[in-house]
């Protein structure tokens, strides 16, 4: 992966990097047929996001003959841990236990994933505060840490 790797990737751009993940190295033609199916896209409209993506770094292209074979720069487990670092500095550090509480409650999950989580739980229990600082500014979220007063979280 370069340094001057671009990961703010649109809805449908994700959807491109799936289907190369899955198969680890594909064809426009490969990558083309699963997402007419799943999206009903033209030809072209896949292209145009291979296009953006081989420009934002995220794709790496080889000529194979008369066709180009694409596979990521990026690991779909890399790409998930950034978005999720991303989305979770735009939260409060006080709502992120709520948040992720909202996801589990919605997610479905198999029993090995529920020990994988109950273990994490346990050993991030080790190192638990008591209460955990807010990091907005003021008047960016409804603690009232900032104005002197205690958080309403």
């Amino acid at each position: 992966m370069s340094a001057e790797t671009d990961f703010n990737v649109t809805d449908s751009e994700w959807e491109v990097m799936r289907v190369v993940w899955a198969h680890g190295q594909a064809s426009s033609k490969e990558i083309i047929d699963v997402l007419g199916q799943k999206m009903d896209w033209k030809p072209a409209t896949t292209k145009t996001f291979l296009g953006r993506l081989v420009n934002k770094g995220m794709l790496n292209t080889q000529a194979d003959g008369r066709r180009y074979l694409y596979s990521a720069n990026v690991g779909e487990s890399e790409f998930v841990r950034h978005a999720l670092d991303e989305f979770f500095g735009h939260v409060c550090n006080r709502e992120v236990g709520k948040t992720i509480g909202s996801v589990l409650s919605k997610a479905t999950l198999s029993h090995k994933d529920i020990s994988l989580l109950q273990t994490i739980l346990d050993e991030k229990k080790e190192t638990a505060v008591e209460e955990v600082p807010c990091n907005c500014v003021p008047g960016q979220c409804h603690c009232n840490v900032h104005s002197g007063g205690s958080c309403s979280c």
